[in-house]
């Protein structure tokens, strides 16, 4: 569905070429929800919007759809642009048109007719949840709201794929995971193709199948979400896995469990897969000698399974306790001692 190949962007500065994107390579599948994560000055942006042509390559190729998106011009490019659509951080609705008529606004242009229009508006309206408010204009709307509008204009013209710019970024928590909900049910109804430019893991973790991580331009890491947080690699990596599975909270309790337990071990377990559903726990003091206390846990949803986390205090005779941790590692755990007493 989307190829990119070799992609190079330079921008001119006072301090000489400044490389947004150096050499990526990347493609990305039909149907496939895939996410961008990387800080501000990443190149994620640029990225993306090498993918309408809204950016050229300095180098290197940008297929979509069969298209080369970074060699068309004109009228085929507006063309190509209709089966990319892009929703935004900002949501850049027409302020002077109601709910109904910015849906209908990029129909406008394609020159449909009244009927089929209102009929395609009044589906959008249903998909997305605004039954009631389309008579309602953009000043009167939540920021939930003004992006599920954005999301239906965005739809209007059945495109193939969907391109999101930090789409949630303006949103609190609760409506992202609204809005996060919606295109995991749009992906599945439509079988759209979602790429997604983000700073959030937690946007990552809960509706993308596969994450690229950029850093400085370049592609760092790459691969299934679930596996990205089993084993991420790189350092910028760990950090924004750490967003969702060690919050800061967690570190703090972590710091304070360091001061209280003088003997044993605090230990940090990781899950993966069907290993969270493991009666790890109880097995764990049947089969060794050693007290367990549970102090912190949590567990995170993935599109292809679940990822947890959990700090426990094993005490007891130095060699059980090194045997109970043998024991954990045998069972496909992840173990990291965060202490000894």
């Amino acid at each position: 569905m989307i190829s990119i190949k070799d992609v190079r962007k330079v921008f001119p500065s006072k301090q000489g070429q400044l490389k947004a994107v150096d050499d990526v390579n990347l493609e990305i599948k039909e149907g496939e929800i895939f996410g961008v994560i990387g800080y501000s000055g990443a190149g994620k942006s640029t990225l993306i919007r090498m993918l309408n042509g809204l950016e050229l390559p300095t180098e290197g190729s940008v297929t979509v759809a069969g298209r080369v998106i970074s060699k068309i011009r004109g009228s085929e490019l507006r063309k190509a642009r209709q089966e990319i659509s892009m929703i935004f951080q900002h949501f850049n609705l027409l302020w002077s048109r109601t709910v109904s008529e910015n849906i209908a606004f990029p129909l406008e242009i394609a020159g449909v007719g009244g009927l089929e229009r209102q009929k395609r508006v009044n589906e959008l309206i249903k998909l997305v949840g605004l039954e009631g408010r389309e008579n309602a204009y953009p000043s009167q709307l939540s920021g939930g709201q003004k992006q599920r509008v954005g999301i239906a204009r965005a739809l209007a013209n059945n495109p193939k794929v969907l391109l999101c710019d930090e789409a949630t970024s303006a949103l609190d928590p609760q409506t992202t995971d609204s809005i996060l909900d919606l295109l995991v049910d749009i992906n599945k109804r439509l079988g759209l193709t979602i790429v997604l430019i983000t700073h959030e893991m937690h946007v990552i973790r809960k509706i993308c199948h596969r994450v690229a991580v950029m850093e400085s331009g370049r592609i760092v890491e790459l691969g299934q979400v679930l596996e990205v947080f089993k084993n991420p690699e790189q350092p910028i990596t760990k950090r924004f896995v750490q967003q969702v599975t060690v919050p800061e909270e967690t570190k703090e309790t972590a710091e304070h469990l360091l001061e209280r337990y003088q003997s044993g071990q605090v230990v940090q377990l990781s899950f993966i897969g069907e290993s969270v559903e493991q009666p790890l726990i109880t097995n764990l003091i049947r089969q060794n000698n050693v007290t367990v206390n549970i102090l912190q846990g949590k567990i995170s949803q993935t599109q292809s399974g679940s990822y947890g986390t959990l700090f426990i205090h094993l005490d007891g005779d130095e060699l059980e306790v090194n045997k109970a941790v043998d024991y954990i590692r045998s069972q496909q755990v992840g173990v990291e001692v965060i202490s000894n007493g």
